[in-house]
């Protein structure tokens, strides 16, 4: 399987259909008829019907959906990687690894807020990593900005990708306090037009509230059911191989590619790190994180040298996701 998917070959994107069916099929088998989601955040309710924005659907279309979201998300993850060489070869492994990592819960199976910001995590990224040959770059941290504003609106813990933003400021460029600047004039300008129609509507006494969730404290202790967890044991092996396989070749890589690594890790970490901001608390949260993964994933996979070790490990990761989907503990 990983062998196809190494080189960049339309035919793949034939057997990414295939893989994208494969990992879903068995929550189209056992799912419920009916999934309600939300998709939007008490800052946007002003702008919808009131009780629009939690809809009943039927299972099938909103899984149906989300795979279209998610296919065209990997295709737009592998030409990023690609565009910016990050794996040092032409592949349509970022692309397999994506879909394959949205498929790790039943939560990340089905439409969410989460999946919608990934495209804005895979715009940002574009611009992210044009920083390093920019000689400027306020008008692209000012648009950065906007994107981070939008996403929260979508979704609230995304305002932590603002830290990702400054982040990359300081990896890629030498500092600047007007791009830092242009970035936070980027992200008030959104939410300045918000609290006009707050205002227009007679609702500005409701607009500071938004803001509550962000004074949730970091959770004491966290309840796991932990059988629900044990398929992210291939995911751990994966990812502490390619972390092993990183630092083999870290200097050997160009700096921007070293510098591009380091950004993911810290998306990685932020977008991991902010789920405590939506309560309740729920799996399809982590869907943040698997744009960053899915590289980590399609790096270790490219340069693995034992077939027979990484394709076994590849096929234990999707059985297991398979799985999972068909048990419940």
């Amino acid at each position: 399987m990983i062998g196809f998917f190494k080189t960049l070959n339309p035919f793949n994107i034939l057997l990414l259909v295939v893989v994208l069916f494969v990992s879903r099929a068995g929550y189209l088998l056992t799912a419920p008829a009916t999934t309600e989601f939300a998709f939007a955040e008490p800052v946007a309710r002003l702008l919808i019907a009131p009780g629009s924005y939690i809809n009943p659907a039927v299972t099938a279309y909103n899984v149906l959906l989300a795979a279209a979201i998610v296919f065209i998300q990997s295709l737009l993850i592998n030409r990023l990687v690609n565009h910016f060489n990050l794996l040092g070869k032409p592949t349509f492994l970022p692309a397999l690894m994506y879909v394959t990592a949205t498929a790790l819960f039943k939560s990340f199976l089905v439409l969410s807020p989460p999946l919608i910001c990934n495209f804005l995590i895979i715009w940002m990224l574009f611009r992210l990593f044009s920083f390093y040959k920019s000689s400027d770059a306020k008008s692209a941290a000012y648009d950065l900005g906007m994107m981070v504003a939008i996403g929260s609106v979508i979704y609230l813990p995304f305002i932590y990708l603002f830290l990702v933003l400054w982040i990359a400021l300081f990896i890629f460029r030498p500092f600047n306090w007007r791009e830092v600047v242009a970035s936070i004039i980027g992200y008030v300008t959104i939410f300045f037009f918000l609290a006009v129609y707050y205002f227009l509507s007679d609702s500005i006494s409701r607009f500071p509230a938004i803001w509550l969730p962000l004074a949730t404290k970091f959770p004491d202790t966290i309840n796991i059911v932990y059988y629900n967890y044990l398929v992210l044991i291939p995911v751990i092996a994966i990812l502490v191989l390619c972390f092993f396989k990183l630092q083999q070749n870290f200097f050997k890589s160009y700096v921007q590619v070293r510098k591009s690594f380091q950004l993911l890790f810290i998306i990685f970490l932020v977008a991991g790190l902010s789920f405590y901001v939506k309560t309740p608390f729920t799996l399809n949260h982590f869907l943040l994180c698997t744009v960053p993964l899915a590289v980590f994933f399609a790096y270790y996979f490219l340069y693995a040298k034992s077939k027979w070790f990484y394709e076994s490990l590849y096929l234990l990761l999707l059985i297991s996701i398979i799985y999972f989907q068909f048990n419940t503990f």
